[in-house]
């Protein structure tokens, strides 16, 4: 099997929650090292959010679904590093590594000597990216960020949910912390981006300053850039589509299913398939801007026809003349779907509470170095006295270490 993109690089993750564990995940699905560094005794908080939980079978033990999501081909380490000893250790570790991940509070670390001019002084090479709520600048920049608070304040909410006048109406939070994944995909693509020009211009490390606020406004260009253009704050669009019209939900006799009628072509095979041809020669609907602005009047006329006939109905229709369409499905139909199934979604790990626990597969695929190896996420700590003597530490000081609770 060949190497993987990012074998042979070494992460100290010191990230805790969601986004920054996502990155740490990513580099280490593409091959790092990554070595989590976690509290003695609590570890990462998402380990006690919960429920579900994985439980150890003797019941002594367990695991937070959250946890488990964002933290697989790492190995745990427990240090406090709210002490000299634990600093030190940190500072070890660093020596030989290639990025360090962390989403402390800005100047949190500083307190500890491991602010990025200190671990720079220790190690010239390394890739110091700090990945906050707000930035590591700026008149929010000490401000605690969650996923939820940046849909909000970042813009998303205003333009998600029920249209104005629908039942229900109003901003909403999208469901995922989609914020947070975001992030942490944006935190992987600077450390590579940084690694590269490390290693193809010279040799020097830099800070990346990765943030969940630049990340939700960044996301939102397609509608933002309108805005920016018109000056006018686009309203909420419920279900409806960001381009071509008509699209969104549709209900049928036995459930819903989403459509969109990217162009004129597909919209006029659409009104085949709903029986009514005539309505793509009617003046209101003939080209795209013509639906957008009678895009409540098309809808309306829609969601009538829809009704008529079931789910599975509409989609093979639609499907056989190119217009694209899909069910809304829940979780049990998105894994029961025959396509997900081929492209091998859902993996199975080895876990010490589970011996098959099931992941969801890095959505990367590779022609030449394919991710094979899911290693389970590590229990707490499980790997300290492993990467302990990579630095010189014997049992007798990890021993002592431990009963001070540094490790």
């Amino acid at each position: 099997m060949p190497a993987l993109p990012l074998s042979g690089i070494k992460v100290i993750d010191m990230t805790r929650v969601l986004a920054g564990p996502i990155a740490g995940q990513m580099l280490g699905d593409l091959g790092a090292e990554v070595i989590k560094i976690e509290r003695p005794g609590t570890g990462d908080d998402s380990r006690a959010f919960g429920p579900p939980y994985l439980n150890d079978p003797d019941g002594s033990r367990r695991d937070n679904s959250f946890y488990l999501c964002a933290n697989r081909n790492k190995k745990s380490v427990t240090v406090n590093v709210a002490k000299p000893e634990g600093q030190e250790i940190v500072r070890e570790l660093v020596k030989t590594a290639d990025v360090l991940l962390e989403n402390y509070k800005v100047g949190d670390l500083k307190r500890y000597g491991l602010d990025y001019d200190a671990i720079k002084a220790i190690n010239p090479r390394i890739v110091y990216c700090s990945v906050t709520g707000f930035g590591q600048t700026g008149p929010y920049a000490t401000r605690a960020g969650y996923d939820a608070i940046l849909q909000a304040m970042g813009g998303l909410m205003s333009v998600t949910g029920h249209l104005d006048g629908e039942p229900g109406e109003g901003p909403m939070k999208v469901g995922p912390s989609i914020v947070d994944y975001m992030t942490g995909l944006n935190a992987t693509i600077g450390v590579m981006s940084a690694l590269y020009h490390r290693d193809a211009g010279g040799g020097e490390g830099q800070q990346i300053d990765a943030c969940l606020f630049d990340t939700v406004i960044a996301s939102l260009s397609h509608w933002l850039q309108p805005y920016l253009i018109s000056g006018k704050v686009p309203p909420r669009r419920g279900t409806w589509g960001n381009g071509g019209m008509p699209a969104g939900v549709f209900r049928c006799t036995d459930g819903e299913l989403m459509l969109v009628n990217g162009n004129d072509g597909q919209f006029q095979r659409t009104c085949e398939v709903l029986g009514e041809p005539d309505l793509a020669k009617d003046p209101r609907f003939l080209k795209n801007n013509d639906r957008v602005q009678h895009g409540k009047e098309i809808m309306a006329i829609f969601a009538g026809l829809f009704l008529k006939q079931p789910v599975a109905y509409w989609l093979e229709r639609l499907e056989a003349v190119g217009v694209p369409s899909g069910p809304i499905n829940d979780f049990d139909q998105v894994f029961a779907d025959p396509h997900v199934k081929s492209r091998g979604m859902r993996v199975s790990s080895n876990h010490p509470f589970e011996a098959a626990l099931s992941l969801v597969r890095n959505p990367l695929m590779f022609s030449g170095t394919p991710i094979t190896e899911y290693h389970a996420p590590p229990l707490l700590g499980s790997n300290t006295d492993e990467i302990l003597s990579t630095i010189g530490y014997d049992g007798e000081r990890i021993a002592a270490l431990r009963t001070k609770g540094i490790v």
